[in-house]
């Protein structure tokens, strides 16, 4: 192949709901002898635009983002890759996603107050607010720090998660479109996993790729963190099937998941999938 992979294409930052700054998540990747990774914040291309700078001899950087969509069948997470950050559809993107997730912001604050009589001091809504992406683990971070949670888990799992938002998704085929137009490859993040801990398998996975793979989605992430070997097996079959692309990331947030960087299960592989070859290549990566 010419050159040795180590990959992770799936880890976020302080952008969104990560630990990591980008600066540090890059000093990390080399850390962890990492060359080839991309940083795929939620609803956010912040990262793309700083990550680059710091990328030096030995590491190829693929631009990311992963997006939250739903429609009536469901939750999928979208991952966009190879895209231009500054293109008018990824930012008509990026600003969906990223309004949608303030609203719930506020409204789960709301609800937390209205229901268990929760509150935090105005300067700390104000910094919760001020962050780039805020999401549940913020808010479970604060009601921690205040005495309302044992755990950030417990603060989401037990009152943050009461709060539903079935309208407040992007759907599924407008973020592959946007993608697609932006110029990048649309993927499905850890497609074994739904809502909660919903999983989905069999007949039901494939109904969900071929509705998918109508609206344009090119891969699926087959490699991760959380996958059995089983998990990565079926899932490998149905790249081939469907003839998409194949993926590997550990979904690494740092203090916030206890996720290794580089966990992708790609280890135990034989050898580097064609079809993940593929899509590096697709990206830009010369393997030869």
């Amino acid at each position: 192949m010419g050159i040795s992979l180590k990959i992770d294409l799936h880890m976020h930052t302080t952008v969104s709901d990560g630990t990591d700054t980008p600066e540090e998540i890059v000093a990390r990747v080399r850390e962890a002898g990492i060359n080839v990774f991309s940083v795929t914040d939620h609803d956010a291309v912040k990262a793309c635009r700083i990550i680059p700078a710091l990328v030096g001899e030995g590491l190829f950087y693929v631009t990311g983002a992963e997006f939250s969509t739903r429609d009536e069948a469901g939750k999928y997470h979208i991952l966009g890759y190879g895209f231009d950050p500054d293109s008018a559809p990824i930012r008509e993107l990026t600003e969906t996603g990223h309004g949608n997730r303030m609203k719930k912001v506020r409204a789960r604050l709301d609800f937390l107050k209205e229901e268990f009589g929760f509150v935090f001091p105005e300067n700390e809504i104000e910094k919760l607010l001020a962050q780039d992406n805020p999401g549940k683990p913020h808010i479970g971070n604060l009601m921690v720090k205040y005495g309302y949670a044992e755990t950030k888990r417990k603060a989401i799992e037990e009152y943050i998660n009461r709060r539903h938002f079935a309208s407040e998704y992007i759907r599924p085929e407008y973020a592959i479109e946007r993608i697609l137009a932006g110029g990048g490859v649309p993927v499905l993040a850890h497609p074994t996993y739904g809502d909660g801990d919903q999983l989905i398998l069999g007949e039901e996975m494939e109904g969900r790729l071929k509705k998918l793979a109508g609206f344009g989605l090119q891969g699926v992430e087959c490699f991760y963190s959380g996958f059995s070997p089983r998990m990565t097996r079926d899932m490998l079959a149905f790249a081939e099937r469907f003839g998409f692309y194949v993926t590997a990331g550990s979904d690494y947030h740092g203090a916030n998941k206890m996720v290794v960087l580089g966990d992708t299960g790609l280890d135990l592989a034989d050898e580097t999938p064609e079809r993940l070859k593929s899509f590096l290549e697709r990206c830009g990566l010369r393997l030869s």
